[in-house]
This record gives structure tokens, C-alpha cells and sequence, in this order.
């Protein structure tokens, strides 16, 4: 696997914590999950996700299979410490032992990575718009139980602000709640809104204290050559796309 299949990007972690994150380059599968696809619940063939989980182990040397979700846009947040093997249904992980792989897959949504100074503690939440408003980065870190200052965090590629359209009841569930969630929001030509989901992560992780925050430059819209976007490419293969992986782990 080349190393084309990794995005390379800068973030200062604790001695022994490790992070990763995919492009769709490097893998098995065809078009349109061409070709590194990392999820089973897109229709790709389920022996080339395999082949790509494989091949995404290989590559990063991982110390145990990562705790893939079933993920529904919500808040509910797994401790992968006690959790049985197998798929998850929540939206945000965390560990407090080594060898765990905290894992989000996206297209469009924000990935974010946690982890607390000493190492001790890590997380991997999915803060689409819906999980974002509803609290998922607010749970993620109550979930850890430390403070928000003692805390780094990673944001991953996601669709920009110049490509995330939304409509007024989005932009209502943010600034109902925060008014000065407003200024993460332009009005566009259509009557409708412009979002900016880094934005929004970010203030949403200052109010917990979490201000040693990273990354959050990319957009998965405009880089086609890199990123899914399931907003770019879904209505052109029925829904179907390949996902990314965001992950963290402790040696």
C-alpha cells in the first residue's frame, strides 16, 4: 500500500498515542467505492472492504482490530475497554487501556480525535451536523472524565463552508441553543445557508475548555482525488461511496 493511502498531517500527541486518517487511495475495491473503502454498509464487496481493513492493519501495525461503528448521527458514546468484539451502535468511542483502536468513518461528516496529555485517554467522535448540535463532542468528552483543558484534539477533513448547503432548520438547531453560533453561518444566493462545520466544532470545544485543538484545514468536497464526498458523489451512484477512517490508539 502506498503512502498516498494516509493523509499526512502534523499533531502533537502524547509519547506512545498514535493517529491515523485514510484518503480513498491505495485499496481494492471498484468504482464507485474506488478504492480504498473502509465500510461495509455501502454496498462494496464485502471480500474488498475486508481486503482494505486488512491492508489498513498492515499499514499502520495496529494492536487489535479497530471498534468499528454503526454509526446513526447521534451521541451515544461506547467505551471500547469492556465492550464485547463486533460492530457498535453509537457515534463516539473512547479507551482507557492500551491496544484499543478508537475509530469514525466519513464522507462529508467531521471526524474528531481526542486525547488527553498524559495518554491515558482517547476518543474518536463523527460530529455530522446533527451529532454536532446535539451534543456528540459534549458527551465524547464527558465520557473521558477529564477536563477539557487537559485535553488535545484533531479535527479531519470534511466538507467546507463554500460547499455545505443547509437550510434554515440547521442553522436554527445551532443558534437557538448559542447565538453566537450565527457568525459559523453566511446567507447564500438560494435563500438557504452556508455552514461552517469546523467552525462550529471549534467554539462548541472551547465552551469545554478544550482549546489545544488541531487540523480542520481540509475539505472533502473539493478534493476529489483524496476524499469521498458523499455530498458530491451520492446522488450520482444511488447513495453509494466509500468512507474514510479516522483513528487513535494507545501502544
Amino acid at each position: 500500500m502506498s503512502e498516498a493511502s494516509l493523509l499526512d498531517f502534523e499533531w502533537r500527541l502524547p509519547a506512545g498515542v498514535h493517529a491515523a486518517f485514510t484518503t480513498r487511495q491505495g485499496g481494492v475495491s471498484s468504482a464507485p467505492w474506488d478504492s480504498f473503502n473502509l465500510a461495509t454498509h455501502v454496498g462494496d464487496v464485502a471480500e474488498d472492504v475486508a481486503a482494505n481493513r486488512a491492508r489498513l492493519a498492515t499499514l499502520l501495525a495496529l494492536p487489535s482490530e479497530p471498534g468499528w461503528l454503526n454509526q446513526v448521527h447521534g451521541t451515544v458514546v461506547a467505551g471500547l475497554d469492556s465492550h464485547p468484539d463486533g460492530v457498535i451502535t453509537a457515534d463516539a468511542t473512547i479507551a482507557r487501556t492500551g491496544g484499543r483502536v478508537c475509530v469514525v468513518m466519513v464522507a462529508d461528516c467531521l471526524p474528531v480525535l481526542f486525547a488527553s496529555r498524559d495518554g491515558r485517554r482517547i476518543a474518536a467522535a463523527h460530529a455530522g451536523w446533527r451529532g454536532l448540535a446535539a451534543g456528540v463532542l459534549e458527551r465524547t468528552v464527558a465520557a473521558m472524565g477529564v477536563r477539557g483543558d487537559v485535553l488535545t484534539a484533531w479535527l479531519g477533513p470534511a466538507i467546507s463552508m463554500e460547499y455545505f448547503e443547509v437550510g434554515e432548520e440547521v442553522r436554527a438547531a445551532f443558534v437557538d441553543a448559542d447565538s453566537g453560533a450565527a457568525a459559523a453561518f453566511v446567507p447564500n444566493a438560494h435563500g438557504k445557508w452556508q455552514a461552517d462545520l469546523v467552525a462550529l466544532a471549534r467554539r462548541r470545544l472551547a465552551a469545554l475548555g478544550v482549546t489545544d485543538v488541531s487540523g480542520g484545514q481540509w475539505c472533502t468536497f473539493a478534493d476529489r482525488e483524496r476524499f469521498y464526498s458523499h455530498r458530491r458523489d451520492g446522488h450520482l451512484h444511488e447513495g453509494k461511496g466509500g468512507r474514510m477512517a479516522a483513528l487513535i490508539w494507545r501502544n
